[in-house]
């Protein structure tokens, strides 16, 4: 009885208050309870030593999808490990991109040097890692380092203190100038951040106006593709930038703009 108290509680705290939501819920309550019966029935006549633990009710997976195929990450981590794979370089370098997304998609195929101004304490196959701050002043060997480089959904902290960076108003034009030292010449750079009217939200990112990244680009990059998800998470590959579209930012408030560039 305790045992069946307990799991009614933990039921009950995982209702919303919202009536829509607490009807639907109330529902996957039933089914559960409708589930856990039939297959403590089963249990007591399998003959097979498999007790149950405590109880773990999961009521919102039952009417969920199969999964999230949609966002920022998702599409700019599988839309720029793709480009890695087909153009295949000699050395790849990434700057602070998310590991257990795009840095793991391609060390599944190659090997992969992460550059981040946080520790990783993990040693992981493909996976080189170099503890840097990308503000400050690179070692000379980095110079020219590699044909190849990524910095995903990262940039756009740089300076903002988030992760135990220091606080630089312009940390991110240190970052690109550095990113672009790194870069050998006509070596292609992956580039993504938040797209939209320009404002910083503090501490958690900023956000770019397109307008104002093509000019920061101008004679250090040619941009060669660009991508970007929308503000409903679906992703419009190899887009041409039109001055209107532009403009406008793509009339994404909080879009994701991709770019494939090469070192001018």
């Amino acid at each position: 009885m305790n045992r069946l108290i307990r799991s009614f509680y933990s039921t009950l705290v995982n209702l919303p208050l919202e009536p829509g939501k607490t009807i639907g819920r109330l529902g996957s309550f039933l089914s559960y309870y409708r589930d856990l019966s039939e297959l403590k029935r089963q249990q007591s006549i399998s003959g097979i030593s498999f007790p149950f633990g405590r109880a773990r009710p999961c009521l919102e997976d039952r009417d969920a999808e199969g999964g999230t195929a949609k966002g920022h990450y998702f599409h700019q981590d599988l839309l720029v490990a793709k480009r890695i794979f087909v153009n295949a370089p000699r050395l790849h370098a990434d700057i602070g991109s998310r590991i257990d997304g795009f840095v793991a998609h391609v060390a599944s195929f190659r090997e992969i040097e992460v550059f981040d101004v946080r520790p990783l304490p993990a040693n992981i196959a493909n996976i080189q890692f170099r503890c840097v701050d990308l503000m400050g002043s690179i070692g000379k060997q980095f110079i020219n380092y590699c044909d190849s480089i990524s910095c995903l959904h990262a940039l756009e902290h740089f300076g903002l203190g988030r992760y135990g960076d220091r606080v630089k108003f312009d940390g991110y034009l240190d970052g690109l100038d550095n990113i672009h030292r790194m870069l050998q010449a006509n070596g292609t750079c992956y580039l993504s951040v938040p797209i939209g009217p320009q404002r910083i939200e503090f501490n958690a990112h900023r956000v770019f106006a397109l307008e104002y990244l093509l000019e920061l680009f101008r004679n250090r990059f040619r941009v060669d593709r660009f991508s970007y998800v929308d503000d409903q998470g679906h992703l419009h590959e190899d887009v041409l930038l039109h001055n209107a579209e532009v403009t406008k930012n793509f009339d994404c408030t909080y879009g994701c703009g991709i770019f494939e560039m090469k070192k001018c």
